[in-house]
């Protein structure tokens, strides 16, 4: 029960990555809203979920202002406090700058970057007036690293983590503390889509396996223990970090 008594809000929680955060988070005994552009599906998420602890789902497009105001006070509303932030919404898109039109570009922007500046935006007044509190940016591989054809989220993974490391010093002194997890190809919803677009899906799925040195394809439950450690206190002297879940992919 690493935490006990803290409530967290996890952006894009209704599948994937952010839904696998919600049941770790909810199983160490935090109290969670989750929030996606996904009703069905995070409204599924919910119930499912619910058998675990106190659980929300509060619909809503990260991009948009009014959106994001709205999943911060709603989760305070209901449970009184806001300890820990998951910005994990995110979308990609394949094709280099040339190949990227403008909307698509301006739409993995708004929904990558843009979305973990509006969510922390409206979550930290909350933190400070709190005593403190965790932001968990999900970054990628790609924060560090070139990928290629991936221009758009490329750059927008990319200011993640740069936008990681401002916030940790400017809200250090409040006791928040804000890191990232950057984690490799992870088999979600978005990638098992990607995937099937492949000319020959499994010949992918083998050429990214044989690049990740630990040999396969990362899990949800891979990244969730990790948000786990920063959003518990035993994270409490690390902050402005990014953390690794990619199977050795960058230490190559």
């Amino acid at each position: 029960m690493r935490l006990a008594g803290k409530v967290a809000l996890v952006t894009g929680g209704a599948v994937g990555i952010g839904r696998s955060i919600a049941e770790a988070f909810l199983r160490e005994g935090a109290r969670v809203a989750l929030s996606d552009v996904q009703v069905e599906a995070g409204e599924r998420a919910r119930q499912e979920l619910q058998a675990l602890g106190e659980v929300l789902f509060v619909p809503g497009d990260v991009s948009r202002s009014e959106d994001a105001r709205r999943m911060v006070e709603r989760t305070v509303e209901l449970f009184g406090r806001l300890d820990v932030l998951v910005n994990n919404a995110g979308v990609t898109l394949r094709g280099t700058v040339v190949e990227t039109e403008e909307p698509d570009w301006d739409r993995v922007m708004a929904v990558n970057l843009k979305g973990v500046y509006l969510c922390s935006k409206y979550a930290i007044p909350h933190m400070i007036h709190g005593g403190g509190g965790s932001i968990i940016n999900i970054g990628s591989i790609a924060s560090l690293i070139g990928l290629l054809e991936n221009a758009a989220y490329n750059a927008s993974k990319g200011g993640v983590l740069t936008l990681t490391r401002n916030m940790a010093l400017d809200y250090a002194r409040y006791n928040i503390r804000v890191n990232a997890i950057c984690p490799a190809m992870i088999m979600t919803p978005m990638l098992e889509a990607f995937i099937r677009l492949q000319p020959d899906p499994e010949a992918y799925v083998r050429s990214v396996e044989q690049a990740i040195p630990l040999g396969r394809i990362g899990r949800p439950e891979d990244v969730a223990p990790a948000a786990v450690f920063l959003a518990s206190d035993e994270s409490r002297f690390i902050t402005g970090s990014a953390l690794m879940v990619d199977g050795g992919y960058t230490a190559r």
